[in-house]
């Protein structure tokens, strides 16, 4: 099991001013890497009112279990590779959580066998670095829902937003509240009344 602290700043984009940032970044269609997103939590969605999310993530033909929860200046990552027959088992609801991260969601009082997977989003991202962080241009669809994402990454919080900040200015792009996929997609499947 990995940890890490994660510090990101993200903004939704129009498909114009997602062109606009793949052009100024000279981003060619090749580099594009696709992920898909499984998004497990409680039928009474007792991550979600932690402030916390869990994932399986499947790219570049691997599977990691991601959980995130808030953490001073950002999210707490945990990450947890599985094979393929336990990530699919999980999606599939075949099988429970085991080992160290059932240990953590029950340290969270949540019963591991209670997780459930709610569905899937799919993301077409490219990764730049940029002024001492990583630049990440996100395309997702989900539940009949296609959106466009700007995030960046960094290790402090105050530089990071000043950078995200000009970054932004610099394309004549406003600022907007974005909430992050997991919540998208929530809203997407159930309606803003469950939303975080």
């Amino acid at each position: 099991m990995k940890h890490e602290l994660e510090i990101e700043f993200k903004n939704m984009l129009t498909a114009e001013e997602f062109a606009r940032f793949t052009r100024a970044f000279a981003v060619r269609d090749e580099e594009w890497d696709v992920q898909q997103n499984y998004y497990f939590d409680t039928p009474d969605f007792q991550l979600k009112q932690q402030k916390s999310a869990l994932r399986i993530r499947f790219k570049n033909g691997t599977y990691t279990l991601t959980l995130k929860q808030p953490y001073e200046d950002g999210l707490l990552e945990t990450h947890e590779p599985l094979t393929n027959e336990t990530a699919t088992a999980l999606i599939s609801g075949a099988t429970s959580l085991q080992g160290d991260m059932a240990n953590i969601l029950q340290s969270l009082h949540i019963d591991p066998t209670a997780i459930v997977c709610f569905g899937a989003l799919t993301t077409r991202r490219v990764e730049r670095p940029y002024q001492n962080g990583t630049l990440v241009l996100d395309y997702s669809e989900y539940m009949n829902v296609a959106d466009y994402e700007i995030e960046y990454e960094a290790s402090d919080r105050a530089e990071g937003e000043k950078t995200f900040t000009h970054l932004l200015e610099s394309l004549h792009i406003p600022k907007r509240k974005t909430k992050n996929k997991i919540e998208r997609f929530y809203e997407a499947k159930y309606g803003t009344e469950r939303s975080l």
